[in-house]
């Protein structure tokens, strides 16, 4: 069993290592062992090998990063009804899917439709239910009240589905993006949206003569870092900023923002917390991911596709300015069973 495993924290590229395992690990009491062929590299999983250990933490301590991934279940543990073995599962959360297998629990493997491309699959819980997260804190800031919304990253995969809600929901959406090629790309999948390219001087100026008298109420960030102040500033008094990513250089002290002064909030949204919800409500966000999956695979776009082996040529292309669509790390099938194998 090949994983890709760190014991120390710093530049993903560096700390990580292929390592391979003499054994596979095993299922529990109502958990499912999967062979996992197609895992994402997402943001996340190279800001938690890169993030300082935290007072608590122990190291060296064995770590395998990854928590979203397609496969097909190996095996099961007591008392697991379904899934059922050589079922084509996505699985999220599920720490450590940047190895050949992981154990999860069986409610955190979702059945693949058949119609669904393993890529798709691989794909279609962090980002939509990402979204949906976002969403739901925009309802809470906003409050009933009119004003525009600015997104940042509006190119990124999340960006991306933001823009298709907002268009179907009618939301008063300003895109940002950093380049002209960027704005020009995302322009031609949402023409009805404003894009501004933060590379013009006056970009926030743009921001504020599209947003109108009503101003801008939220800004749904993924950068961070020193342009979080700017950001700010673009808010009216009463704005809230929700912070879900940190993509961005540098760094903004909190006593530089200008929160009691003009009554803003800064609110944190993380994908992570997204098991907190009722089972009911889950249920309910993983059937919105799969139909999402089944009729629109093209918000879930892949930017190329790389052997678990050579992770580090897929980090790379994961940091690239210019990458649109998200990186996958793959593992060749043992035998192909036609569902559009990575």
């Amino acid at each position: 069993m090949r994983t890709v495993v760190h014991t120390r924290r710093g530049e993903p590229a560096q700390v990580l290592t292929l390592r391979e395992e003499p054994d596979r690990p095993r299922p529990g009491v109502g958990e499912v062992l999967v062979r996992v062929l197609v895992r994402p590299v997402h943001p996340g999983d190279l800001a938690g090998v890169e993030a300082p250990a935290g007072p608590t933490e122990q190291q060296p301590e064995v770590r395998t990063p990854g928590v979203e991934g397609m496969g097909v279940v190996e095996s099961v543990g007591a008392d697991v009804h379904t899934p059922r073995p050589g079922q084509r599962v996505a699985v999220f959360p599920a720490p450590g899917t940047w190895a050949d297998f992981v154990v999860v629990a069986a409610d955190r493997a979702v059945p693949v439709p058949d119609e669904v491309s393993d890529e798709t699959a691989a794909l279609m819980l962090v980002n939509p239910l990402t979204v949906l997260m976002l969403y739901r804190a925009l309802g809470s800031a906003l409050r009933g009240q009119k004003g525009s919304v600015v997104q940042t990253a509006a190119g990124s995969s999340v960006g991306r589905l933001v823009s298709a809600t907002a268009v179907r929901h009618g939301l008063p959406l300003i895109n940002l993006v950093r380049s002209q090629t960027g704005a020009r790309k995302v322009r031609s999948l949402y023409p009805t949206l404003p894009v501004i390219a933060t590379c013009d001087d006056d970009w926030p100026e743009q921001v504020r003569h599209q947003a109108g008298d009503q101003g801008i109420r939220v800004v749904l960030d993924c950068v961070g870092g020193a342009m979080t102040r700017d950001l700010t500033d673009l808010l009216t008094d009463g704005g809230t900023l929700i912070s879900y990513g940190q993509l961005g250089s540098g760094t903004t002290p909190l006593e530089r923002l200008p929160l009691v002064q003009r009554a803003l909030t800064v609110q944190g949204v993380t994908v992570l917390h997204w098991m907190r919800r009722s089972p009911k409500e889950r249920a309910q966000d993983v059937a919105f991911a799969v139909d999402l999956a089944r009729n629109t695979p093209d918000l879930l776009e892949v930017a190329a596709s790389y052997d678990l082996a050579d992770f580090r040529a897929a980090i790379e292309h994961a940091r690239r300015p210019a990458k649109s669509g998200t990186v996958l790390l793959t593992t060749p099938r043992a035998t192909d069973s036609g569902h559009g194998a990575a």
